[in-house]
């Protein structure tokens, strides 16, 4: 919107020169989140008068200047004690709106101090409202008139100057006539609870009055209480119980713990709130952020790191920038440091947990150790003071590395968790420490155990180095088993499978597969290499397929069903037999079954019924 070069008279009909109906559709689909920041508008415009009238005079008292609220279900209104407007300013902040010439970005470094503009702010009632009435008194003057802005749904204003009477003190009072179909947000109850929403840490007194208290009445207090972080506490420990309790306010969940936050470079104070509950990786909380008192986001995220998971903030802050429709944080490099200097604050609250405070610290990590887990892989410091206490799974069970390296010294880790599962009770038996390492983060911490272990060794597992723990079983018993072993590698093979004999621990298992990922995949992509090369080239592949790694079957001596299955002389039952065993332990392993092992296991079963039948009758 722009002026003319030649302002009309002071009583002229004006109208925007915008579509407005078009501006307000904007506003309420594509800047605002809900109606309802209408009130959170107003509020921003009349603390920003209030800021404005405080440096004009600035021996007053804290409590002399204040917003009152009325809505009685037929009006809204919002009256401050602020510095006013002039009709120069009524002209220059709700008829420039949206212009982006040298003069408006004046105007905009001359506020930078307040929390938002006032002509958009105001533009927002249009959301609930058809029509707004603003009565303005300014305080630069003494004897300055009063200024009457009427704007109405359709575009058009009128602007009145009016006898110093009208509003004997300087302030701005506006008033909303609310739409039918704006009463969600227009209702007295409705209006009280968005203003203690939006304004509960305004530093300015705010009361509501839905009009019971009368002529003269004072109204109820919005704000009745400072922060908890802002007010004196007459111990430590009551500190901590208020913030905790005003955590849980807020929240809904009482905090494992409450760590302070203070920023004094950008004015921000506050607390993050430590969750009792683990969350899954990578879900980001929502955090409260107030700008100057008012909350500007119930959800910014971008306010901490995504490692920092474990906590809920809510802060308030002086210096950081709003976007556009005040709802969230302009991502610029304030923004980033403060997100480094909150991050910096929950690292050293870590490291006073781990120096003075183990029972808090144990507590912590049992709810939260995929949190630190993520932050340790990043962070030197806080890897060296916490891996030893993280808890792991391991062939002992669930056990921290420091209990783990105490018997084991030798740790071999995992890359997967179905690789884990494959060999947990085998490893335990043989005298194996073995660390799950395929959940997130695990198998890279692990490997720095000698970080600050430099007695253990890690090495990943592989399947030749669990076999060289199996006992071979005597040259007699493998030749003969030999027959057998042949029909089993024959009939796996299309599998990429060889088939050994061994014995081991429990011997309640019949077989153990052996088959990392890693050659899964890479005997697939062999595959679909020479699938697609063919001729000349397919043959050449053919060749060297061979190097692909290739799965293992070991079959358990010790057990009586594999001591019965390898002294099998019918070549057909031997084969079924076979894929029957390799089915079973490609279940017991847990990982996803391809089709063609789905198919095998039910034909090996049918096909053992089948036999089984046959032979009965």
């Amino acid at each position: 919107m722009t002026l003319p070069d030649t302002p009309p008279s002071p009583t002229a009909d004006r109208t925007f020169q915008v579509d407005l109906r078009g501006l307000v559709d904007l506003l309420s689909h594509h800047l605002y989140s809900s109606p309802r920041v209408y009130l959170r508008e107003l509020l921003q415009n009349a603390v920003d008068a209030l800021t404005a009238r405080r440096s004009l005079e600035q021996g007053a008292p804290a409590d002399a200047f204040g917003i009152r609220l009325y809505a009685d279900g037929s009006v809204v209104r919002v009256e401050d004690d602020g510095v006013g407007l002039t009709e120069a300013d009524v002209h220059t902040f709700l008829a420039t709106i949206g212009r982006s010439s040298k003069r408006a970005e004046q105007i905009a470094d001359q506020r930078a101090d307040f929390i938002g503009q006032f002509g958009i702010g105001l533009l927002s009632c249009f959301l609930v409202a058809d029509e707004i009435h603003v009565l303005s008194r300014s305080a630069r003057t003494p004897d300055a008139p009063a200024v009457e802005w009427r704007g109405r749904g359709d575009g058009s204003y009128t602007v009145r100057t009016l006898p110093a009477s009208t509003r004997p003190r300087p302030g701005t009072t506006v008033t909303l006539t609310p739409r039918a179909d704006a009463g969600e947000w227009t209702r007295p109850a409705q209006v009280h609870a968005l203003a203690r929403h939006f304004g509960s840490l305004l530093r300015h007194p705010v009361t509501f009055d839905d009009g019971t208290a009368g002529p003269g009445g004072q109204g109820a207090p919005v704000n009745p209480e400072p922060a908890p972080w802002a007010r004196s506490h007459p111990t430590p420990g009551a500190r901590s119980r208020a913030l905790a309790a005003y955590g849980e306010e807020v929240f809904g969940f009482t905090p494992l713990d409450t760590i302070e936050l203070d920023l004094p470079a950008v004015g921000l104070k506050g607390i993050a709130c430590v969750l009792p509950e683990a969350v899954p990786a990578g879900r980001r909380h929502g955090h409260r952020v107030h700008v100057k008192g008012m909350l500007l986001s119930e959800q910014a995220e971008e306010i901490l790191p995504d490692w920092a998971f474990f906590v809920r903030c809510v802060v308030d802050a002086e210096s950081l920038r709003p976007t556009a429709s005040r709802e969230s944080l302009y991502e610029d490099d304030t923004l980033a440091a403060v997100r480094d200097a909150l991050a910096e604050r929950l690292r050293a609250w870590i490291a006073r947990a781990a120096a003075s405070d183990p029972e808090l610290l144990g507590r912590f990590l049992q709810v939260h150790h995929l949190a630190v887990k993520s932050l340790a892989v990043h962070d030197d410091e806080i890897m060296r003071m916490l891996l030893p206490w993280l808890p792991f799974e391991t062939t002992d069970g669930h056990a921290t590395l420091d209990e783990f390296a105490r018997t084991h010294r030798t740790v071999l880790v995992t890359s997967s968790v179905e690789e884990f599962r494959q060999v947990a009770a085998i490893a335990s038996a043989a005298g194996l420490g073995v660390v799950n390492g395929g959940y997130t983060y695990d198998r890279q911490l692990v490997h720095r155990l000698p970080e600050i272990r430099p007695e253990v060794t890690v090495a990943d597992l592989d399947p030749g180095t669990l076999t060289a723990h199996l006992d071979p079983v005597d040259r007699e018993t493998e030749l003969a088993a030999s027959a057998y072993l042949a029909q089993a590698r024959d009939a796996l093979a299309v599998f990429d499978c060889d088939v050994a004999l061994r014995t081991f621990q429990p011997a309640s298992a019949p077989a153990l597969l052996l088959d990392s990922r890693e050659a899964r995949h890479e005997r697939t992509r062999s595959q679909l290499a020479r699938e697609q090369q063919g001729g000349v080239w397919g043959d050449i592949l053919g060749a060297l397929r061979q190097e692909a790694p290739r799965a293992q079957l070991i079959l358990n001596q010790l057990n009586p069903l594999v001591r019965t299955a390898v002294t099998i002389d019918e070549p057909e039952l031997a084969r079924t037999s076979a894929e029957a065993l390799y089915g079973q332990a490609a279940m017991l392993s847990r990982r996803p079954l391809r089709p063609a092992e789905s198919s095998l296991i039910n034909r090996s079963f049918l096909d053992l019924l089948a036999h089984a039948l046959r032979k009965d009758s």
